[in-house]
């Protein structure tokens, strides 16, 4: 039986914990901060992070960074002359805005290589992708990602996707809404943020969010910052609290763990409120920590608490 995860997207360079003129360098990205929390709270399973890396010192670093931690890279083809992308968090309180260079990122090859692609997603018990893995793709990359995640979800893995849109890095709102929708129909588990999905579809509420992808796919889960989380099943819905944190440090990453936290618990056989209950959580300790990651052992103590 297939034990692995997999994370598919761009892990970029991050600056952040800014101190005057200092800044602390760190790796991150929206598909990798998940599978960081899925890893933590799953440490039997196989971690692989899918992309495509340079040749770089930076990109060495990378992929040092992840086997440091007990993550693969799979077989993601290194690009030569390309780097990682890079971005920056300046928080106003604890909330971050974010400044990016990443047009030219090595990740937007990570479907350069179709057999390499599919061998990297053999065996996995979970295939993971968002919405910004899409965007960084060309449409025609887009197809041959899509492809490979349908063989995966043939051979018996469980797809989870996160539309995660971000305005800026597509080229219009109709192109990201049929790459999303194309994503959505060949998924298990959708984990929409509800002010993303009001932002492209023009939903009123988070139900309305649900109705819509719960059409597409089986399992749904809207999230809504500090909001209430609404959990879409088979025609069901309900409602699971968020855990109030009175002083946040920083809030990247929160939804990403949460989605770690939800995933890692649904393969651990919970149900989906007491999965939604736990990515709560996981979320709640991302956000009392600087920058995207959180240590192994806060993620599982809040995971377990």
């Amino acid at each position: 039986m297939a034990k692995g995860i997999a994370s598919i997207g761009e892990c970029m360079l991050e600056l952040s914990g800014r101190s005057g003129s200092d800044w602390r360098m760190g790796f991150a990205g929206d598909t990798f901060n998940t599978l960081w929390a899925l890893h933590a709270l799953s440490p039997d399973r196989p971690a692989t992070y899918v992309t495509a890396f340079g040749d770089d010192p930076f990109s060495r670093d990378q992929i040092a960074f992840f086997a440091a931690n007990g993550i693969g890279v799979g077989n993601s083809p290194v690009i030569p002359g390309a780097r990682p992308g890079l971005y920056a968090i300046t928080l106003t309180g604890a909330e971050r805005a974010f400044t990016y260079w990443r047009s030219d990122a090595a990740a937007r090859q990570l479907a350069s290589d179709p057999a390499a692609l599919a061998k990297s997603l053999e065996n996995q018990a979970l295939v993971y992708f968002s919405g910004i893995t899409l965007a960084i793709l060309d449409e025609a990359a887009r197809k041959t990602l899509l492809t490979a995640i349908v063989a995966a979800r043939k051979a018996g893995s469980l797809v989870a996707f996160d539309p995660n849109y971000r305005p800026r890095l597509w080229p219009g709102h109709e192109t990201a809404q049929a790459a999303i929708i194309e994503a959505l129909a060949v998924c298990d588990i959708a984990l929409p943020t509800f002010p993303d999905e009001q932002m492209l579809f023009g939903d009123p509420t988070p139900q309305a969010t649900a109705e819509r992808l719960g059409k597409l796919t089986g399992e749904v889960v809207v999230k809504n910052g500090e909001q209430p989380a609404l959990i879409a099943l088979n025609g069901a819905s309900q409602i699971v609290d968020a855990v109030h944190v009175a002083a946040p440090v920083d809030t990247t990453g929160a939804g990403d763990s949460f989605n770690g936290g939800y995933l890692a618990a649904r393969l651990a056989g919970h149900a989906p409120a007491d999965a939604t209950r736990r990515a709560h959580k996981v979320a709640a300790a991302v956000v009392q920590v600087r920058g995207a990651l959180a240590p192994f052992d806060t993620l599982r103590a809040a995971f377990d608490s």
